[in-house]
């Protein structure tokens, strides 16, 4: 997919990068006539590349120019240097890739030097740019018949002065990051009758054998041998069998100094005996994104081999009605022997993660930070554009944070206190209730959670609002973002 050169290869297209700063640019002008003939001050200087086409998002494309054999230039508006951030340079070029995606364009050279801001990391802005690429030109899959084969860039030359190894290792690592993504979408779009439980156990096996991770599948005798009795009461109305799924991918020569991810993996949620509307259910096959997005994160770990140790775990169910379905009033006994009276059978996310916790922490894990689409209540707090997290450990948190910060997925920390540990104590009969209240209503699923970590640094992460996007956007389509995979990746290899 990508050759890296410092030699002109033409493909046809030329992506080309120009900064206001600069009004000339004359490198990248001075490189562009020199190695294929085109003139680009000639175009300035009659006007078609103006201070106007430098700003930020502009892009101008320059077909059938009669001194190449060019196709076509792409000049991109860059803006100011001082101002282009990563986030930026993410998103502008992801317009930018679609850009050529809609033009049918499947191969294409960029002049990296003109896309850079002068100082700025090479490695880190040519990662940037095939994770831009392949996250934002990725498609959901699709059910329908007779469908077009689509066009995709399959061929992306770089042409730079830089040294070719140097780059070509980058722009791997970028798309590392970006198959993480793309993995938890694709689980996430799945519908429901497609992956269950134990399909994504099938899927965590293939991911095993490719990236050689240490691979356990905890069956239901399992679970009852385990004390499991939180995810088991998830479980109790379905057909399907539930399953824990465990991986373990060892970097150090010895296990420990362990990070544990754990993700929700309930495969459907109809609100068991606590209903949800019939508006409510649609969208539910999502209810995975936690594991989609652990599962992801492995994915990106598999291929950058950190030197970390990592166990990924995933409690899995769907959550359904039957004669059999576990009903509010119920008491439960978790694997960490804690009871807890069962006041809503739609919060079932937080029974499914106490015994993935506490399964985590019984191998071996140092800290803890699991991520869920657990609550309404984060949407109304804090909408689709921030994560919510709670922590018991500030430093791991900011660690996590900052994680987040770098990849483009903002993170928020909401409060957590002896006050909103007190809340889910409040049962007359058992020692926990999954739902105390309605207020506080995403820190309430958090401080559950908390209930099962022992002395660990733990972060909990409700990606219920920043799951899913509501239409198309700069770095993908309409539908699951897979958020969350990049951080929890970034917080490992960095």
């Amino acid at each position: 997919m990508y050759t890296v050169t410092n030699e002109w290869k033409d493909t046809g297209s030329l992506l080309v990068g120009l900064f206001e700063e600069n009004e000339v640019n004359k490198p990248t002008i001075d490189k562009v006539k020199n190695s294929c003939g085109v003139d680009l001050e000639a175009y300035i200087e009659a006007g078609h590349l103006s201070t106007e086409s430098k700003k930020l998002d502009k892009v101008l494309v320059m077909n059938e120019m009669n001194e190449s054999d060019l196709k076509n230039i792409y000049v991109i508006g860059l803006g100011s240097s001082q101002k282009f951030d990563e986030n930026k340079y993410r998103k502008t070029f992801g317009r930018v890739f679609q850009s050529l995606i809609k033009d049918k364009v499947s191969s294409v050279t960029i002049l990296l030097e003109s896309l850079i801001p002068e100082g700025g990391n090479v490695e880190r802005y040519s990662a940037l740019l095939s994770e831009a690429m392949l996250t934002s030109t990725y498609r959901l899959p699709s059910f329908k018949t007779n469908q077009k084969e689509p066009v995709d860039i399959n061929e992306l030359n770089v042409w730079t002065e830089q040294e070719e190894k140097v780059v070509l290792e980058a722009l791997y690592r970028g798309q590392a990051f970006a198959d993480g993504v793309n993995t938890a979408r694709y689980l996430v779009h799945l519908p429901a009758n497609i992956l269950t439980a134990s399909e994504m156990a099938e899927f965590a096996t293939t991911m095993a054998e490719d990236y050689q991770f240490e691979l356990s599948i905890l069956e239901k005798e399992d679970m009852e041998e385990l004390g499991m009795g939180a995810l088991l009461a998830v479980n109790q109305g379905s057909v399907e069998p539930p399953k824990m799924i465990v991986l373990k991918y060892q970097g150090l020569e010895e296990w420990k100094d362990v990070t544990a991810l754990v993700g929700k993996g309930i495969t459907y949620d109809t609100g068991g005996y606590s209903i949800k509307p019939k508006t409510g259910m649609p969208g539910m096959k999502g209810d995975m994104g936690g594991a989609a997005a652990v599962l992801g994160a492995m994915e990106t770990i598999g291929q950058l081999k950190p030197k970390k140790n990592v166990i990924a775990v995933i409690p899995s169910s769907d959550n359904m009605i039957s004669g059999d379905a576990f009903k509010p009033d119920d008491v439960i006994t978790s694997m960490s022997g804690l009871t807890i009276e069962v006041l809503n059978t739609d919060a079932e996310g937080r029974l499914a993660l106490a015994d993935g916790v506490t399964y985590a922490q019984s191998q071996g894990a140092d800290r803890v930070i699991d991520v869920a689409t657990l609550t309404g209540g984060v949407v109304t707090a804090l909408g689709s554009w921030m994560t919510g997290a709670m922590t018991n450990d500030e430093r791991l948190y900011k660690d996590v944070e900052d994680a987040g910060k770098s990849v483009g997925e903002p993170i928020w920390l909401l409060p957590y206190n002896d006050d909103y540990r007190a809340q889910v104590r409040k049962s007359a009969i058992a020692d926990l209730n999954n739902s105390p209240t309605r207020k506080a209503h995403p820190i309430m699923g958090g401080a559950f959670v908390g209930a099962f970590v022992e002395k660990v640094p733990w972060v909990h992460l409700d990606i219920a609002g920043t799951s899913i996007a509501e239409g198309a956007h700069d770095l993908g389509p309409k539908g699951p973002t897979g958020v969350m995979s990049k951080t929890l990746a970034q917080y490992i290899v960095k």
